[in-house]
């Protein structure tokens, strides 16, 4: 145990994560976890319309890929770390608090993207192009999240001195256990020990790693999920040194902490994807929802496209008609019919 001695340039832990409205319990873990949740759909929303998507598209794909995501995280951290459930003194039961903290990203993010595909596949867009728009975004929802962590006092290091040391506190709940692994409890105001803040350097990391993924974006062009890989690859090359800094109870393989294998191996994989996808960016157009699941609103502007379309087809031109030209013709109406063939050619050398 280390000096309860205040050193002020340590970070101090919060004195409790949950607070209580009546029988209501409001947990920062839950919270931060919706604020990153939402983050990263408005965010990729944005990102998905500035590629030529349809606005909204993100939260219709959300609906699917969020049950799915914590699904999958929390099945993932259940199934490394399944002694704390069912082996003994554990309960099962426990496997399914999921307020109580335990999620693993590369479950969730697995999970969540079974989830993303469906609603691709019901949207008729492309899963790759989608990835790619939602990366960041993701990415900074998994920074936001980890604020969840401080609040807990979980998820930190090694003990310390540096400056920057966590302090971790013991907590006391209502039936007066004391500990500093209580997460409903609160502070006694007692340092049990300071520590590595690891949930502070992986939210760093995660945000450093966000703007270097928009600069690639804005820089290279990337698309077809080569933005996405390159997501992945970055998170888990901080995730694998960070993880070697924990101290908390872990599934180890050969003495190295499961999640550090997990790093390792996920990171080959997406640089692998990152060099094998197809270069370059989608088109537009590809974005947009399949002939067979038009969006509201589409419907409508199909069919006088069309018509201009074939008239021009009618008429021997060589060149498609361009939006702003069938729109104009549209809104006519009967005058289009009075142009002359003259006139016709003059438009379409515009």
């Amino acid at each position: 145990m280390t000096s309860t001695v205040d050193v002020l340039a340590y970070i101090p832990s919060p004195p409790q994560g949950v607070w209580y409205v009546g029988p209501v319990a409001l947990r920062a873990y839950a919270l931060f976890i919706i604020v990153g949740i939402v983050v990263a759909i408005v965010w990729g929303d944005r990102r998905w319309v500035a590629r030529g998507g349809e606005k909204g598209t993100v939260l219709d794909i959300a609906i699917w890929a969020v049950p799915f995501g914590l699904i999958g995280g929390r099945l993932y951290h259940v199934m490394t770390d399944w002694p704390t459930y069912f082996g003994e003194g554990g309960d099962p039961v426990d496997a399914l608090k999921v307020w109580q903290g335990g999620l693993g990203i590369w479950g969730a993010v697995a999970l969540g993207g079974v989830g993303a595909w469906i609603g691709c596949r019901r949207r008729g867009i492309p899963l790759p192009a989608l990835g790619d728009a939602v990366a960041p975004a993701i990415l900074l929802a998994q920074a936001i999240g980890r604020l969840g962590n401080y609040f807990n006092q979980e998820l930190y290091g090694r003990e310390t001195d540096v400056p920057w040391g966590l302090e971790i506190f013991e907590r006391r709940n209502d039936v007066g256990q004391v500990s500093p692994q209580l997460i409903d409890g609160v502070s006694t105001g007692e340092v049990a020990f300071v520590v590595h803040p690891t949930f502070l350097y992986e939210a760093l990391w995660n945000v450093l790693i966000v703007i270097l993924l928009v600069w690639v974006d804005r820089r290279f062009r990337i698309g077809h999920g080569r933005l996405f890989a390159l997501y992945v690859a970055g998170y888990c090359a901080g995730r694998f040194w960070i993880e070697l800094m924990r101290s908390d109870h872990a599934s180890l393989i050969a003495g190295v902490r499961v999640n550090s294998f997990t790093s390792a191996l996920v990171f080959v994989a997406a640089l692998v994807y990152f060099f094998a996808a197809t270069k370059g960016r989608e088109d537009p157009a590809e974005l947009r929802p399949a002939d067979g699941e038009p969006v509201d609103g589409e419907t409508a502007e199909k069919e006088p496209e069309k018509s201009v379309e074939d008239a021009g087809k009618d008429e021997g031109t060589s060149e498609p008609v361009s939006d702003d030209k069938a729109a104009s013709t549209a809104s006519t109406g009967g005058e289009a019919g009075t142009k002359t063939i003259d006139s016709k050619k003059d438009d379409a050398n515009d």
